[in-house]
């Protein structure tokens, strides 16, 4: 299966294929689809190990909701977490 560039670089990473979504409305009542994933599922997108990615939750670096016993990593709180490291950056 041959991909150009143009659709590789749109695909989501593996993880984020099969992630679940949940629709929530804006203030402006249109519906917004909000992507969550498992803890593995960001490890992998962010090639790193579950057990950094639970003491990036622990120490507050990466946000979280749970969902009964379940954790979640939501598109917002990736995208967070990915900004404050630019930020970081920038500064030193």
């Amino acid at each position: 299966m041959d991909m150009d560039v143009d659709e590789y670089a749109t695909s989501p990473p593996r993880g984020e294929r099969d992630a679940p979504t949940r629709p929530e409305h804006d203030s402006g009542g249109k519906e917004v689809n909000v992507q969550a994933y498992t803890v593995e599922q960001v490890a992998e997108t962010l090639q790193i190990g579950r057990d950094k990615v639970y003491f990036l939750l622990r120490t507050g670096q990466l946000h979280s909701i749970k969902i009964g016993k379940l954790r979640r990593i939501t598109d917002r709180h990736l995208a967070e977490f990915i900004a404050s490291l630019e930020s970081a950056d920038e500064k030193s």
